[in-house]
């Protein structure tokens, strides 16, 4: 099929061996490759309640049919397994350069399954896997790593490549470690890089020239080169590229969503020593841009004073803000671009790691937990994030996960997550929608799968209001659904409607899909990752919202989120998915 190679490769890590295996067409047709076809891969392979650091567990890395092409927006991949975070349905995504080596390699999918009993990493191309040992590599931070398996693919094969590493995080095995590329670019949520770490396997390297053949080259052609013209001076671009996402400390503070001191809080004190001037004025700052987007986001950032001057890095982003600058109360944006640095270099997702510090906080408060450390104090932070990656003392009991943590502290009620995966930094006791993604999303407490925070904030739909919510939600998650099957990054997702969806699918595939033909699609897939959680034995009370955001309220806005109104929500998602009163799809 034209976008596709029609190829998975199967890497076993135990006998150290790879091989091709053919995708049909229809398959391609119904899934679009991505998160769709992932889907399907992980309920064929992976045994049902196989245990998420074992050898059985599948890991799979794909990119979507846009990737590789001159589509704006398509330089991402994804990585899919079963979650050691949650013990469920797990997807993470990352951009950066790695995606484009990826595609070249010519398979829509690689696929990892065994584990290898000594430290290896691979180098993946059009002729398959080859095993490295990487006896020499394990223990080196990210980005050491990185650059080791760069010069080696440059001298040994004379060509560039993607590498995708795991820092000690993941070597370890903590429940929250990231996979990494281009240093500050994670897929970074649900724990990829421990089931990574578990299978031995401390980088992947990707290098090829294969290219994929379009249906319709001057349909993406004359596409690109309209979409840059109309959308590039647009106020939602550039606000972006002039501030990128630390514009969301001042956003979410005006709404009173901005959560502080673990979650007690709407708005914190010290906004102004952490929001976006604060970034731009004390860090020298330049926008950065993965390949093939004309958006630039990132921030390219370099700390100018002080005790941290000349770090560089990129970020950092708002939800690294929000865990360490609000959960934490850390008021210094160096010191918050410092723990973003040390989480990079750990290979540790900086939502995850900013939440357990936080908690860990509050525990030691309560009497809960004996460690030194409290709110702001950066370096017993940090020295808790390195406890956290090297599974030393508490930082072994917080590797395990928020769950385990919570229990053993018996602060169940206290902790934030849903299915074990902390949320991002926007509030639902404020903006009600976000507590439905937060509850209903198949990764646990994730703000990406529908991104509603954007037609809450801007007021599409009121923040308060329960009627009819869950039915505009479920158009955004479908439509951003297809963006995970082609793999496209959220922030065009303003820009990718619809319409310019069905124009890319013509375009790269020669399918012609509608409107509600995509929609079809997208359920399909959101129904299979449900039943993959199902299966897994997660059930429609782990769709619940923790008990704080119903009883406990902001005290700068009064705002809680009424369990009855949760109730209503999620009932009403259901019931427009087409699942029944237990949350489970149709028979196929």
């Amino acid at each position: 099929m034209f976008g596709f190679f029609n190829k998975i490769l199967k890497v076993e890590a135990a006998d150290r061996k790879s091989e091709v295996e053919e995708l049909p067409d229809e398959l391609l047709a119904r899934t679009l490759g991505g998160k769709g076809l992932a889907t399907h891969l992980l309920l064929e392979h992976n045994p049902p309640g196989v245990a998420p650091l074992s050898p059985e567990n599948t890991l799979i890395v794909t990119v979507g049919p846009v990737a590789d092409t001159s589509l704006w927006g398509s330089c991402r991949h994804g990585v899919y397994t079963k979650s050691p975070q949650t013990g469920g349905y797990s997807e993470s995504y990352s951009g950066g350069t790695a995606a484009e080596y990826i595609s070249r390699v010519g398979y829509d999918a690689v696929m990892i399954t065994g584990a290898s009993t000594e430290p290896v990493w691979l180098e993946i191309s059009e002729e398959g896997a080859v095993f490295h040992s990487a006896e020499d590599l394990w223990g080196l931070n990210t980005y050491e790593t990185e650059d080791r398996i760069r010069a080696w693919i440059k001298e040994n094969r004379g060509q560039k490549c993607g590498v995708i590493v795991i820092g000690p995080a993941g070597e370890n095995g903590a429940a929250c470690a990231v996979m990494e590329n281009d240093y500050w670019r994670s897929a970074g949520r649900t724990g990829v890089g421990a089931v990574m770490g578990s299978k031995k396997i401390k980088a992947l390297a990707f290098w090829g020239s294969r290219k994929r053949e379009l249906a319709d080259p001057g349909l993406i052609r004359d596409f690109v080169k309209k979409l840059v013209q109309e959308a590039k001076d647009t106020a939602g671009v550039q606000a972006y590229k002039t501030m990128g996402t630390s514009m969301m400390v001042d956003t979410m503070s005006r709404v009173g969503s901005f959560p502080t001191r673990y979650w007690h809080q709407g708005q914190a004190a010290h906004r102004e020593k952490i929001n976006a001037a604060a970034l731009h004025s004390r860090l020298e700052v330049t926008p950065h841009a993965c390949r093939k987007c004309f958006i630039a986001c990132g921030r390219l950032s370099t700390v100018k004073e002080g005790r941290h001057a000349g770090l560089k890095m990129e970020g950092p982003e708002y939800e690294t803000i929000y865990a360490f600058g609000g959960l934490c109360e850390v008021d210094s944006i160096e010191e918050i671009a410092y723990l973003n640095d040390c989480c990079d270099r750990l290979g540790l997702d900086t939502i995850s790691a900013g939440n357990l510090a936080a908690l860990t906080i509050e525990a030691v408060s309560q009497g809960r937990a004996d460690y030194d450390i409290g709110y702001g104090q950066v370096d017993a932070i940090a020295r808790l994030l390195e406890d956290m990656a090297y599974r030393r003392g508490i930082g072994d009991l917080l590797a395990k996960g928020i769950k385990t943590a919570a229990a053993a502290w018996g602060m169940e009620d206290q902790a934030i997550h849903v299915k074990g995966l902390e949320p991002a930094g926007y509030d639902p006791r404020v903006l009600k929608g976000m507590g439905l993604a937060y509850g209903s999303s198949d990764r646990g407490a994730c703000h990406l799968r529908a991104t509603f925070y954007k037609p809450e904030l801007s007021k599409m739909i009121d923040p308060d209001q329960i009627e009819g919510k869950a039915e505009l939600f479920i158009l955004w998650e479908d439509r951003l659904t297809i963006f995970d099957a082609l793999i496209f990054c959220r922030f065009y997702r303003d820009l990718y409607q619809w319409e310019q969806l069905s124009q890319i699918i013509k375009g790269v595939t020669g399918l012609d899909l509608d409107e509600a033909a995509l929609r079809r699609i997208a359920s399909d897939i959101t129904d299979n990752t449900r039943r993959f959680n199902l299966r897994e034995g997660l059930t429609a009370k782990d769709d619940g919202l923790p008990r704080r955001f119903f009883t406990e309220a902001l005290p700068e806005t009064g705002k809680i989120i009424r369990e009855e109104d949760y109730r209503r929500l999620i009932s009403d998602y259901y019931r427009v998915r087409g699942w029944d009163d237990q949350g489970r799809p149709p028979a196929r």
